[in-house]
C-alpha cells in the first residue's frame, strides 16, 4: 500500500462512525449499514480522488446514495415480514439526542427521498444545498420534501426529555418488577394508554400484533411474569436502546434480547422490545 491510499483509507477511517450513523438512520439495520459503508469504502478507493475536493461529502453522498437503493427493496422486506419491525437496537452508554426509537419508526412511514431530506437536513445539519446534490434533486424539491417529512413525523419526536440518569432508574425497576412478578410495582410505571411492541420477526415467539393499552399490556405482562418465573431471564445491563433508557437481557435460550422504555411525564408509555435473533448479532 503507497503513501496515497495509506492516507485515503485513514481519511476514510476518520469519518467511518459519521457515515455508520448516517446509514443506520437511514436503514434501521445495523448489517445493511455497515453493508454500505463497506461498500462506500471500496468506491471512494477506487476513484481518482486527485477530483474530490471535499471527501466527507463524497462519502456521505455516495452512502446515501446506497441507502436510497437499499430502501426500495428494504420496503419490500418489510411488507412480508411476520409481526411488528423494529429498527435494530443500537444500544449506548449515553442516550443521543438526535434521533430516538419512536422517530425512527415515524420514518418508515415516508418515502425514500423525503426520509433521505429530513435527516439530512434536520437531523445532521446540512445545508439544503447538500442535500440537493446528494439526493439529485433540485433546493426547493428538497425543501418540500423535508417539510412533508416533518409534518409526518412531528408527533414522534420528544416534548419532554427525561433526565438520562432517572430513565435508567426506571429501566431498571421496570426489569425487576416485570421479572419478579410485581405486578402492582409494575403497573404503577405504565401510562393508561401504554403499548407494547415486539419483533420476533418469526424466528423467537412473540406477540403479532401491538399490545394496546393498560389492561391489554398488564394481561400480558402477568404471562410474562409466569413464564419467567420458570424460565430464567438474566440482566447483562441497562443501557440507551435507540435513545431510549432499557435495558438487554439473556433469555432462558441463551439469546440476547432489548427492551426500550419510552418514558413521558415519569410513565412508561411504549415498550419496544427486540428478540429477533438476526437483529442482535451485533451486541455478541
Amino acid at each position: 500500500m503507497n503513501a496515497e491510499t495509506e492516507d485515503a483509507a485513514a481519511i476514510f477511517k476518520l469519518l467511518h462512525p459519521t457515515l455508520v450513523r448516517v446509514a443506520y438512520r437511514m436503514l434501521g439495520s445495523v448489517h445493511d449499514a455497515q453493508d454500505v459503508v463497506q461498500e462506500a469504502f471500496i468506491r471512494w478507493m477506487a476513484i481518482d480522488r486527485s477530483e474530490v475536493r471535499e471527501p466527507e461529502a463524497f462519502m456521505r453522498r455516495t452512502v446515501t446514495r446506497l441507502c436510497l437503493d437499499q430502501l426500495k427493496s428494504a420496503r419490500r422486506r418489510r411488507e412480508m415480514y411476520l409481526g411488528p419491525w423494529l429498527p435494530d437496537p443500537l444500544v449506548e452508554e449515553e442516550g443521543t439526542e438526535d434521533i430516538a426509537l419512536p422517530l425512527m419508526l415515524a420514518l418508515e412511514r415516508l418515502t425514500p427521498l423525503e426520509r433521505a431530506a429530513f435527516l439530512l437536513h434536520d437531523v445532521f445539519g446540512l445545508a439544503f444545498e447538500e442535500v440537493a446534490s446528494t439526493i439529485e434533486r433540485d433546493i426547493a424539491a428538497c425543501r418540500q420534501l423535508a417539510a412533508r417529512a416533518r409534518a409526518h413525523v412531528r408527533e414522534a419526536r420528544p416534548r419532554f426529555q427525561i433526565e438520562k440518569k432517572r430513565g435508567l432508574e426506571i429501566a431498571l425497576a421496570f426489569y425487576a418488577a416485570s421479572r419478579s412478578g410485581d405486578l402492582t410495582a409494575l403497573g404503577e410505571m405504565l401510562a393508561a394508554d401504554v403499548s407494547v411492541y415486539a419483533d420476533g420477526g418469526g424466528k423467537r415467539p412473540a406477540a403479532l400484533e401491538p399490545v394496546i393499552g393498560f389492561n391489554a399490556v398488564m394481561e400480558l405482562q402477568a404471562r410474562l411474569a409466569a413464564l419467567f418465573g420458570v424460565n430464567e431471564s438474566r440482566l447483562v445491563r441497562v443501557a440507551f436502546i435507540n435513545g431510549l433508557p432499557g435495558f438487554i437481557t439473556r433469555e432462558a435460550d441463551g439469546e440476547f434480547s432489548t427492551t426500550a422504555l419510552d418514558i413521558v411525564n415519569g410513565k412508561v408509555a411504549a415498550i419496544y422490545v427486540v428478540r429477533n435473533p438476526d437483529k442482535l448479532k451485533h451486541l455478541h
